[in-house]
Order: C-alpha cells, then structure tokens, then sequence
C-alpha cells in the first residue's frame, strides 16, 4: 500500500472511506454493470491494476514480467462465496491458474482467499478445496493464502496448519498490524511454508489492531527480521518505500539467501520501487489479479492512495 502522505485534508480520507464502501455496496455494483458506458470508462481505470477479466487476457502480462525478470503471483479475485457451486467454480479456475503456469514454464504462484473457495460457508468446504488446489500445483508451484479480516483469522491459521505439512509450498499472509501477529509468527516458524507479511487494511474492533505509523512500521521490520533469523521463507508484501530500504539494510547485516525473501508489490502500484530493488538485486515479484470483480478492487486501489484518483481519470479520458 502506498503511504497516504501526513498534510493530507480530512476530507480526501473521509472520500477514501467513502471509496471503501463504494466497493461494497451491491446496488452501486449492479448499476455500473447495467450502464455501458459508465462500465467501460471505470474499465480503462481499472486496466491499470489488473490483468484483466480472465486468465487468458493476464497470461502475457505475466510473461512480459517473467521475461523483465520479475516472478509474478496470479489471483483470481472474489471472495466470501455463499454458496458451494460459486466456492467449487473458483476451485476450478485456481486449478487452471496451476495448470497453465506448467504448461506455458512461468515463473509464477497462486494466490487465493480461502472465503473464495468455501470458508464462508464451512471449513471442511475450504479444506477439501485448497487440497485439490495443492494437488493441481505439485511441489513446484507455491500456493499463498492470504489475509482476511480479523473474524476469520483463527481458521484461516487453521487450514493452513492442517495442509502445511503436506505442501511445503503452501504459504501464509499475516498482517503486521494485528496485535496478535507475534504470537501466531512465533507459532507459524514451525512449518516450512513460505510467510508472507503485509500491513494490514481490514477494519477490525477496537484492540485488535494498531494503527498506521511508526510502532506499526518497526512493527514489521522486527517480524522481518525474526524471519531472516530463523532462516525462513519470507515475502516483503508493501509498498511502504521506509521499509523497503530498511528491509534492504536488514538484508546486508543478515545477509539472507536469495531464495529465501522475495519483495511484493501489486501489479500496477509503485512499480519503479520494484524495479530498483530488482537492478539491485532482490528477488521481485509482481502481484497480478484478474476477473469481473475489478470494480471493488478499483475503489480499493484509489481509497489506499486517494491521489490515485486523478490518475484514474487520465486513464478514463486518455
């Protein structure tokens, strides 16, 4: 996420709350889908953050980042199906993300909200799903779980400790800002999948969380490097530029092996941080989504960093 700068008004973070339920709001939803027009405007908007509406359109966007040198993640968006043929749907097409990757030799992962292929609805649902995912993926291809809000965390941890042992390519996200993160990493370090750390941005109750700023910033760099000591897989998730170059200090006292950190950033967002740690050496990965959902994920990228919204309208106008 990009840091929103500290002399922004109010008003431009009361928008970007705005923004967020905007994407939320199913009425707001079906009205961009009825209106031609208005759909294809916020499309050229969104083409800048995704790999577009299906896997075909984001495979040669992930193979021109393959061949600049980048590893690269492909999500197919949703989540919180509601019913088991949508969660088996998703199931399906994660299958085909695995299956493509070998096929076309990528340099590439899935990654995947387990409420996208049945937590919403049972964990068993869930479970049985991420096994033929892992199955579909083999012991090359590395599998990421990522983060949900707070009230799903306990069995999001769970699924994952249930299917770690026998995938050791299947990874973790935590997020830095839960307060309860140095308990579940110092649990986590046990199983050998890949821990990827983020920020964090979901709403949570009041003591769950910290807020952005400095504590949760050292915050993230201690579980970094709680990381590079335990010689563990980890992936740098932020666009933060403080703690890219501060993880870039802890990797020359560390000096951990390349091929046990990866920095992450989203497809579209601050790509010339990522590239300058690329020249620099560091293992780099673009995080590719792709689907019809791209209208929530629009007013996320843009409610993140509101400044992102007079880009959007370049590109809508251009």
């Amino acid at each position: 996420m990009q840091p929103i700068p500290e002399d922004m008004p109010s008003y431009i973070n009361t928008g970007a709350a705005a923004l967020r339920k905007a994407a939320l709001n199913e009425e707001a939803k079906a009205y961009l889908l009825s209106n031609p027009p208005l759909y294809r405007a916020l499309r050229k908007a969104a083409e800048r953050y995704i790999g577009g509406e299906t896997l075909q359109e984001t495979l040669p966007k992930v193979r021109t980042e393959n061949d600049s040198g980048f590893k690269c993640s492909i999500e197919f968006m949703g989540e919180s199906t509601d019913s088991k043929t949508e969660a088996d749907e998703a199931t399906a097409e994660f299958i085909r993300i695995a299956e493509r990757i070998q096929a076309d030799r990528l340099d590439a992962t899935v990654s995947l909200d387990l409420s996208h292929i049945g937590l919403a609805i049972s964990e068993e649902l869930a479970a049985d799903n991420l096994t033929s995912i892992c199955n579909a993926a083999g012991p090359d291809i590395e599998v990421t779980i990522s983060a949900e809000g707070v009230e799903r965390t306990d069995a999001v941890l769970a699924c994952y400790r249930a299917h770690a042992r026998q995938f050791p390519n299947l990874s973790i996200t935590l997020q830095a800002y839960l307060y309860r993160t140095r308990r579940d990493l110092a649990d986590l370090l046990q199983y050998p999948g890949r821990i990827r750390v983020v920020k964090g941005a979901f709403d949570t109750p009041a003591g769950h969380a910290m807020p952005r700023g400095p504590e949760l910033n050292r915050t993230y760099l201690d579980y970094v490097a709680t990381l590079f000591d335990a010689a563990h897989r980890c992936s740098i998730a932020t666009h933060d530029p403080e703690i890219q170059t501060a993880v870039v200090d802890l990797i020359g006292d560390r000096q951990p092996p390349a091929a046990n950190y990866e920095f992450e950033s989203l497809y579209g967002i601050c790509t010339e941080q990522l590239t300058a740690l690329k020249a620099a050496g560091h293992p780099a990965k673009r995080y590719f989504v792709y689907g019809t959902e791209w209208y929530l994920y629009l007013c996320n990228r843009i409610a993140e960093y509101p400044l992102n919204l007079f880009r959007a309208l370049e590109d809508i106008v251009g």
